[in-house]
């Protein structure tokens, strides 16, 4: 399981004139007329909107580590497209203009989920259509990924040892839980892990398709689309499923099954990832 390393702290990360952002895009959308907004809300990438229907992402200098690729973004996407009918950008071009890597795309309609206040039964939709476009991601064909090389593979050993890391980090770094219901619950986690057995097909990961990444309506709150390939690895399909809660998930897996089921290994996987999920929300 590959650490995370950030090559380049130090870097500068000045903001792109206008003009070079449109000179940049142009080479791929003639019509391209002004540069409406720059969100750097993304950590890694910094984004230009450009009239009502573009983005402008590239790489900021100093966030630059080994987890995130605006490459492997680019053969993601194009994947989905070819594919798939996911609701995800389009590219439009990639590449560098001296030390600026960049892709140019479309941009999703509507607005992040986390921007608006989602009933009971709009955020139980959102899943559903959530679920239902994870499933299609997850089902391409995953030797494209592995030969391409951008992709890091987890190993079948890894599936465990993720889940342990994550919950491990939760119950360790909140300090109101005393020390020794800590330990009773990390005994308790070991022990549903032992009895996970095999992990069952890996697949290249959106990672966080969450609230900040999945785009949803302004108005009507119905799920339009979902952005950020970057951080992709290839691993099992229940860490796309990790950022929601244990209620969420059952509602996310609906959506993902409602075509066609899981193996019986991916099941077992994500009852005991339920299971745990369970435990620490009781503590």
């Amino acid at each position: 399981m590959r650490e995370t390393v950030y090559y380049q702290r130090g870097a500068t990360d000045p903001i792109l004139e206008d003009a070079l952002v449109l000179d940049i895009v142009r080479q791929y959308e003639l019509s391209a007329g002004k540069v409406k907004q720059v969100d750097e809300s993304g950590g890694e990438a910094r984004t230009y909107a450009v009239d009502d229907n573009i983005i402008l992402k590239v790489q900021r200098p100093q966030q630059l580590r080994s987890s995130t690729s605006l490459e492997k973004e680019v053969f993601f996407l194009r994947q989905l497209e070819q594919h798939t009918d996911a609701s995800v950008p389009r590219v439009l071009g990639y590449g560098r203009h001296e030390t600026v890597e960049y892709t140019c795309m479309t941009r999703i309609p509507g607005v992040a989920a986390e921007r608006v206040k989602l009933t009971h039964d709009e955020k139980n939709n959102l899943l559903l259509a959530l679920g239902r476009e994870l499933r299609k991601i997850h089902d391409l064909n995953q030797q494209s990924f592995i030969d391409n090389g951008l992709f890091p593979q987890d190993e079948p050993a890894d599936l465990a040892e993720r889940l342990r890391r994550r919950y491990q980090n939760v119950i360790r770094g909140n300090n109101a839980i005393s020390q020794d219901r800590q330990t009773l619950a990390l005994n308790q986690i070991e022990e549903i892990l032992q009895r996970m057995g095999t992990p069952g097909g890996f697949v290249a990961l959106h990672v966080n398709p969450y609230m900040p990444h999945v785009f949803v309506d302004e108005t009507t709150h119905k799920y339009s689309g979902i952005i950020d390939f970057g951080d992709s690895y290839i691993g099992h399909p229940i860490f796309d499923m990790w950022y929601w809660s244990v209620s969420s998930r059952k509602t996310l897996l609906r959506g993902y099954t409602s075509e066609k089921p899981v193996t019986e290994a991916f099941q077992t996987v994500f009852e005991s990832a339920s299971a745990i999920g369970k435990l620490i929300e009781s503590l």
